[in-house]
C-alpha cells in the first residue's frame, strides 16, 4: 500500500524557527518528532518571515505556499495541510477587528482550495499590561478559528503565568529558550494535532 502523502506548509514569525533553542529544533522541530510516521509521507515546509503579523502574512501566504503544496510530475496529489502560528505582531498597526479579519481571510481562502488547517495562537510576554492586550487578541483569533471548525491553540492562557515559562523568557531576554518551546509544542501535541492529520497519537513528551 502506499504511504499517504501530507504537505504540510507552517507560515507565521521566528517563533517558527528553532532560535534561541540548545537543540536546534523549536517547538514544530518538537512536535514533528513526535509525530508517528508509519504509513505516513509527511514532508513539512517552514516559511517563517521574522516580525510578521497576520496582515502580512494574509497578502503573502498563498502565492508561498502553492508551490510547496505541488502537485509534483509522477507523484499521487498529496494531502494539503496549512499552519498558521500567530503572534502578537498586528497590536502595533492594527485593530483586533481588522486582525480577526485578516485570520479570517486565510482560514477562508484556504479552505476554499480543500487545504486542512491547524492555528497556533500568539504566546504571552513579560509585560502584564502588554499581554492584556494580547488576551483580547487571542480570543479574537480563536473565535474565528473556532467558528470556522479549525483547530485552534489557546498558548497563550495556559502559559501567562506559569513559573517555568516565565522563567526561561527572563533568562533569555525575552525569548523563548528550551524549556519555553517544550511548552508550547505540549500544548500543540494535545490540543489536536493528531487528529488534525489523521495520524494514531504516539508518545508525546517533550
Amino acid at each position: 500500500m502506499e504511504p499517504r502523502r501530507i504537505r504540510l506548509v507552517a507560515v507565521g514569525d521566528e517563533l517558527l524557527t528553532p532560535t534561541g533553542d540548545p537543540r536546534a529544533l523549536g517547538w514544530l522541530g518538537r512536535v514533528l518528532s513526535k509525530t508517528p510516521l508509519h504509513g505516513v509521507h509527511l514532508q513539512p515546509h517552514i516559511l517563517a518571515v521574522p516580525g510578521e503579523g497576520v496582515e502580512a502574512l494574509s497578502k503573502r501566504w498563498e502565492a508561498e505556499a502553492a508551490p510547496r503544496f505541488g502537485p509534483v510530475a509522477g507523484e499521487d496529489a498529496a494531502e494539503r495541510h496549512l499552519l498558521v502560528a500567530l503572534n502578537d505582531a498586528d497590536l502595533r498597526t492594527a485593530s483586533s477587528a481588522r486582525a480577526r479579519l485578516n485570520l479570517a481571510n486565510i482560514l477562508d481562502r484556504a479552505s476554499q482550495q480543500g487545504i486542512r488547517c491547524f492555528v497556533v495562537g500568539p504566546v504571552p510576554g513579560l509585560d502584564a499590561e502588554h499581554n492584556r492586550r494580547v488576551a483580547e487578541l487571542n480570543r479574537a483569533y480563536r473565535d474565528v478559528a473556532e467558528r470556522r471548525g479549525h483547530p485552534y491553540v489557546d498558548a497563550f492562557t495556559p502559559l501567562l503565568d506559569h513559573a517555568q515559562w516565565r522563567e526561561d523568557l527572563t533568562a533569555n531576554a525575552g525569548h523563548p529558550g528550551q524549556a519555553a518551546f517544550g511548552l508550547i509544542a505540549w500544548l500543540v501535541l494535545h490540543r489536536g494535532w493528531f487528529e488534525w492529520l489523521d495520524i494514531t497519537e504516539g508518545p508525546t513528551s517533550t
